[in-house]
């Protein structure tokens, strides 16, 4: 019997096969990613990335970059996405990747590339990072997903180079990263040309791409570069990243991997396969943490939120990827909560200086991930548990949550603690904190919580305040946890993962919710359908000279 595959979400510039990096030498302010796919790079065997089309391994790369980018280039300010094949920008998800996957494996990377792509946005709205699509040939399905995720797209003006959406026509599947949502949402493209855009394979160039909305600018192919070069520049101008900063260079993680799961220096996953449950532990800091802007550059990757936000992110995406049979997460966490909350005091007191500015993004968009992730999620706060401030941001992320209470030994009993971290300053994708989800944005509520900040809450407290689930006790404690995941574990995974992503996002929307929600609930539909993956589906016969059939009834 062979090894299962791992995929390995961690790998450094040294190791890309498909992207590099470099920085403009006239202005530091202005970085180049160029994609220039290896065809025989694919992440797995069977297919080969032609015309600079893209598969899990390529958008890990990609992540990456825009990661470094991030804490290792802080004087970068705007980034420009370019090509580098003759006359092709990108043609999107390799489609004969796509026809030889699982239904899974379609859907995690339609999810993972989903939220590289909505990470540079985020870098955008909130750490003053710009993206820049120079499209400088054929631009398609996913390729036009990446550069509508740019806060800018110019594109050569050559007669031939278009920008198109062609996966309804000729896969009978949708753009899988967010491509009609940010159409209508973000690019304000009108409906009646966006349907034409979304059923026309050829695509749109030229004049009518821009006068339709579907680019910004474009430009003669003389005058490309000059033009890529000016609206880098301006976009530049709006970013308060620093010129001079000293960057932090995300070392390798330190990590050990066995049968029974992963452990880093701050998380542990350990596996529980015959209850089909994953313990994910994250530990507070076992040292005091530095709280000056001095102390925080000379602990650079190793400070505690920096790292414990790597880690724990790495984990997600190993779990996500690696262990798709395990349906229930059971959040815990260990350590010393003054120490957290310490931690938490110096990122609200710093947040202007740009590496705690990109940590507190890290720690975002690593909570955004945990939100968006299809398990049951149960944060269990027993003896030991350092569910404070930032780490309590598990507990509320969670599906429910167990609060043990000790009424015979209250100083031994687990203790549940805010701080200003919980207020806002790590949204979901919706916009709200999860406190404000939780409690549907009800002031007086969130009001009672306010005033309890810093405050070691017990049980009781915490479940007269609607912070928990449920607070049994010691006696009743391991006979409801047990009930509680021996229930879920009996239950549809698939109804679950629609059950949890409709409770979870209650309330308001915005683009990333629709992109998560709408999109991703329709492709995930489409993608079992014969019409796109039946033997004679759109996605299966592409490319075989086969004309695919379809059963025309409408569902």
């Amino acid at each position: 019997m062979s090894a299962p595959f791992i995929v390995n979400y961690e790998t450094s510039p040294d190791q890309y096969r498909h992207w590099t990096l470099e920085t403009d030498v006239q202005d530091g302010s202005i970085a180049t990613l160029t994609m220039k796919v290896d065809e025989d790079g694919g992440l797995r065997e069977g297919y080969k990335l032609k015309l600079n089309s893209y598969d899990l391994g390529v958008d890990i790369e990609l992540y990456d970059a825009v990661q470094r980018i991030r804490f290792e280039h802080p004087q970068v300010r705007t980034v420009v996405i370019t090509g580098g094949r003759d006359r092709i920008f990108c043609s999107g998800a390799n489609i004969f990747m796509l026809g030889k996957s699982s239904h899974a494996w379609k859907v995690n990377f339609c999810k993972f590339t989903n939220e590289t792509r909505n990470g540079l946005e985020d870098s955008s709205r909130h750490g003053g990072l710009k993206f820049l699509a120079a499209v400088n040939g054929a631009c398609a399905g996913g390729g036009y997903e990446l550069a509508a995720a740019c806060d800018e797209i110019l594109l050569v003006d050559d007669r031939s180079s278009a920008v198109s959406l062609p996966e309804v026509p000729l896969l009978g599947v949708l753009p899988g990263t967010g491509g009609l949502t940010r159409l209508t949402d973000k690019r304000k493209v009108r409906h009646d040309l966006a349907d034409i855009f979304c059923t026309t394979s050829e695509g749109v160039r030229g004049q009518k791409a821009k006068d339709w909305k579907l680019v910004d600018e474009i430009a003669k192919p003389a005058a490309f570069a000059e033009t890529v070069r000016a609206h880098a520049l301006k976009l530049a101008e709006q970013s308060e990243r620093p010129a001079n900063a000293q960057g932090v260079k995300l070392t390798p993680l330190s990590r050990t991997f066995s049968d029974d799961g992963v452990d880093y220096e701050f998380v542990s996953v350990n596996i529980d396969r015959q209850a089909r449950t994953a313990t994910l532990t994250v530990k507070a800091p076992a040292a005091d943490q530095p709280s000056d802007i001095a102390g925080i550059e000379a602990a650079g990757v190793h400070w505690w939120p920096l790292q414990m936000a790597r880690e724990l992110d790495d984990a997600l995406l190993h779990l996500r990827t690696n262990v798709i049979d395990i349906g229930t997460w059971l959040l815990k966490t260990e350590g010393d909560a003054a120490k957290v909350l310490a931690c938490d005091a110096a990122l609200i007191a710093q947040q202007s200086h740009w590496l705690v500015r990109e940590t507190i993004g890290l720690l975002r968009r690593t909570f955004a991930r945990i939100d968006v992730s299809s398990r049951s999620l149960f944060a269990l706060i027993d003896e030991g548990s350092c569910f404070a401030g930032t780490l309590a941001e598990l507990a509320f992320a969670a599906d429910r949550s167990y609060m043990l209470a000790l009424p015979d030994q209250p100083d031994a009993a687990p203790k549940l603690a805010l701080s200003d971290m919980n207020f806002g300053l790590l949204p979901m994708i919706t916009g709200q904190s999860r406190l404000s989800r939780r409690f549907y944005d009800d002031e007086a509520q969130l009001a009672s919580a306010r005033t309890q900040i810093g405050n070691a809450l017990d049980a009781d407290v915490a479940m007269q305040l609607g912070l928990i689930t449920s607070n049994p006790d010691d006696i009743d404690w391991s006979d409801e946890i047990r009930m509680a995941l021996e229930e879920r574990a009996s239950m549809s995974p698939d109804a679950l993962t629609g059950l949890e992503a409709n409770l979870r996002f209650n309330g308001k929307e915005n683009m990333a919710t629709r992109v998560f929600g709408r999109l991703s609930a329709w492709q995930n539909w489409i993608f079992n359908r014969p019409n796109a993956v039946g033997e004679l589906g759109a996605l299966k016969v592409y490319g075989s000279g086969t004309k695919a059939k379809f059963d025309f009834e409408r569902v």
